[in-house]
């Protein structure tokens, strides 16, 4: 009881000194050194975890290992969409509880970087932004506009009363040490001229008036508005310095750990040493606070991807693996890394480096004061050879494109090329869960336009028409064809001219052909035969969206779906433009109006017993089976390794989109050293971009779980199972 008592008074006490309990004494303020809490210069290492990429079940699994790397702050974006899907109606629960997310990372002892945007791109559907907003009256995103400035404010001051009230900012001893206003616009700033100029000082003045008591910063911002500091993002940071840099911290918000994946492109990678190296050339030039983006990417679940093409896996080749385990030797890598650093921090925040060259590749970063000690940083930058050094007397060997940390300029604590940790290996292992029993309904595309109530001349935008209620918008229209239009044996083609992202066409109800954009060209050409009959013939466009644009000046006015031309070639040996005759809409599937994916959902619907073995694998199908849940604690993930393309649900949560497109391009290995980019060092290619998809255990019950796919192109379902994810 004693020793147990003992161990809470210690762990009380690391809290205290690390989030202030006293809070006439609680205070974030900065200097040119570093942020000062409570009266302190800190060196920082932080680690992005999006709280509605994983569930809620695993918040505090993710955080504590965040803690155990030797992280001392979580990043996160917060995303307006998510928490207000329609005017005024806000959500704040399940995957979007702010409160508990923070609250979590307060109880591990750690500080939160609260990054409110409210523009966040992050990858995420609209950059973050709701699609309702893009409807407002008169308005221009991220620009001098009123219409937007009144929403931004409005939302920005919910989350920062939201936060308030919580007691969750530094100054009232929570763990909220920094937050950000607007994300990357200065690169996108000059698209604006003095429009963009007057926003942003305007949003710079509007954050710090909301008197949190903590610092704000713009990323990529090299104008930013005292007192606001700006920061940098990249794969390298080192080059980087904040404007009136006398006065303020030299800060690293995203420091990527990878790169994002798309649909149809390698999974990108990019090697620990490369990781570390940057790292610590940034802190060897007086860098003060480090955030990986991702330290846990996680899942884009439902429609929360963006892009578009971006898939519905986020792993971000981060430290945690988006099933929550640990990837080595990346994890092991830096947890050693932020052990040198930290060990050399009070002699980081006490003086301003040194440089000295120790020969053409080779140099020394050295901080040294009387009252901080001193370490050292020793450089080899050539890419290939390795080298002995002398400094203060003595040898070290530098491998190529190393740097050694020194925490007392005498001993090497960390070399960022030597790595001590063994490379974990990943297996998808089978569970019960195979061959099930499914059953199945088919959209029936004869009767798409029947009882449809908006019938208009022309082509319209697809987003304007379903205000992204569903990733499907149907156009239908008819013609009509002579005899005399059909000449012998030849049979007519359609061109179809669409803005995104992928579209299925069917005539007379059967499906013609398919064609698909990309994440280099969005926009779909479709070129097929049209098998028409004399008479009255039926045309039915399926647009498809793959999430929706996240960045890009007025990204706000991009349009995407059928907007033409549509045109028939063959008939009466000349070619009918049909764009601008009358298109009936229909907004989404007949499964999801009958909520075919719930599990409480009530169904008109009759589904039919089928064997698997004579189907024909159909496009525009439903299908859905039970199953219990695995035994085990091994994260889970669903194998659609055979299907085409589409959606799949568990219990009625959404997985996210699935396409087992296949990525193009070679795999050739890892040319990262000074030069990394995300397509230097890439797997999967020739292979599905993505084959698995988490599937969270807390979503299952022990039996009679409903699992819900649609596919749009005809895959085989006989082929799903779901895996076990299991490490070496």
């Amino acid at each position: 009881m004693a020793a147990t008592s003992a161990s809470k008074w210690v762990s009380l006490l690391i809290v205290s000194f690390l989030l202030c309990i006293d809070f006439t004494k609680c205070s974030v303020t900065y200097d040119k050194k570093s942020l000062i809490i409570n009266g302190r210069r800190r060196i920082l290492m932080s680690g992005s975890i999006h709280y509605p990429r994983s569930t809620p079940e695993m918040w505090e699994d993710l955080i504590l290992k965040a803690k155990n790397g030797g992280l001392d702050v979580i990043d996160t974006y917060v995303f307006w969409n998510g928490h207000e899907p329609s005017p005024g109606n806000y959500n704040f629960e399940g995957r979007y509880d702010l409160i508990r997310f923070v609250k979590l990372v307060q109880k591990a002892g750690m500080y939160m970087h609260l990054r409110i945007g409210p523009f966040v791109c992050a990858e995420w559907n609209f950059g973050g932004f709701p699609v309702w907003l893009k409807y407002v009256p008169g308005i221009s995103f991220r620009t001098d506009n009123e219409p937007f400035k009144m929403a931004m404010q409005k939302f920005t001051t919910k989350i920062v009363e939201m936060m308030k009230y919580e007691k969750l900012f530094e100054s009232q001893g929570g763990p909220i040490i920094l937050s950000q206003i607007e994300n990357e616009y200065g690169a996108e700033s000059k698209a604006y001229g003095a429009a963009g100029h007057a926003y942003l000082t305007w949003a710079a003045k509007m954050a710090v008036g909301l008197d949190t008591g903590v610092p704000w910063v713009m990323c990529k911002q090299d104008d930013a508005p005292d007192p606001i500091i700006n920061t940098c993002n990249g794969f390298y940071c080192d080059y980087f310095s904040p404007n009136n840099k006398e006065t303020k911290p030299t800060m690293w918000t995203e420091a990527w750990s990878g790169w994002f994946s798309d649909f149809g492109g390698p999974v990108p990678h990019r090697p620990v040493q490369d990781l570390a190296f940057a790292v610590a050339r940034f802190i060897q030039k007086g860098g003060s606070f480090t955030n990986y983006y991702m330290y846990h990417g996680g899942t884009n679940f439902g429609r929360t991807a963006g892009g578009p093409f971006i898939t519905t896996s986020y792993d971000y080749d981060a430290p945690i693996d988006e099933y929550g385990l640990l990837r080595q030797p990346k994890y092991n890598h830096l947890k050693e890394l932020h052990k040198a650093i930290k060990l050399s921090e009070r002699a980081l925040v006490s003086a301003d480096p040194t440089f000295i060259s120790l020969g053409t590749y080779e140099q020394a970063h050295v901080f040294s004061s009387k009252t901080g000690g001193c370490a050292a940083f020793l450089a080899n930058y050539h890419l290939n050879s390795s080298t002995t050094v002398t400094f203060r007397n003595m040898h070290y060997n530098l491998p190529p494109w190393s740097i050694s940390i020194l925490p007392d300029c005498k001993n090497v604590a960390f070399n960022t090329a030597q790595i001590g940790s063994k490379t974990s290996l990943v297996n998808m292992l089978p569970t019960h869960v195979n061959r099930l029993p499914w059953q199945t309904f088919s959209e029936d595309v004869s009767s798409v336009d029947i009882g449809s109530k908006m019938i208009v001349s022309g082509l319209l935008d697809q987003l304007s028409v379903t205000r992204d209620a569903s990733d499907y918008l149907w156009y239908s229209t008819s013609v009509v064809i002579k005899p005399w239009e059909i000449h012998g044996n030849s049979v007519p083609t359609l061109t179809v001219d669409s803005q995104g992202h992928a579209l299925h066409v069917f005539i007379n109800g059967q499906l013609s052909g398919s064609a698909f954009g990309n994440p280099e060209n969005k926009n779909v050409k479709f070129t097929g035969n049209a098998n028409l009959h004399a008479g009255i013939n039926k045309i039915s466009l399926l647009s498809v969206a793959v999430g929706l644009q996240n960045n890009g000046p007025h990204f706000e006015l991009w349009k995407t779906g059928v907007l033409g031309p549509v045109v028939l070639h063959g008939v009466d040996r000349g070619s009918r433009d049909i764009s601008r005759q009358k298109w009936s809409y229909k907004v989404g599937l007949k499964g999801e109006s009958q909520n075919l994916a719930s599990p409480t959902g009530v169904s008109s619907v009759d589904w039919i017993e089928s064997s698997l073995l004579q189907q024909n694998h159909r496009p525009l199908t439903w299908y859905k089976a039970y199953f219990n849940a695995p035994e085990g604690v091994e994260p889970l993930a669903i194998d659609m390794k055979r299907m085409g393309k589409g959606q799949v649900w568990i219990n009625g949560q959404s997985i996210g989109r699935y396409w087992t497109i296949r990525a193009k391009g070679s795999c050739t290995g890892c040319n990262y050293a000074g030069t990394f980019r995300p397509a230097k060092c890439q797997t999967r290619c020739g292979k599905p971009t993505q084959r698995w998809y988490h599937v969270p255990r807390s979503w299952l019950k022990p039996t009679q779980n409903l699992i819900v796919v649609f596919e749009e192109m005809g895959g085989d379902p006989s082929t799903i199972s779901i895996m076990r994810r299991t490490l070496k």
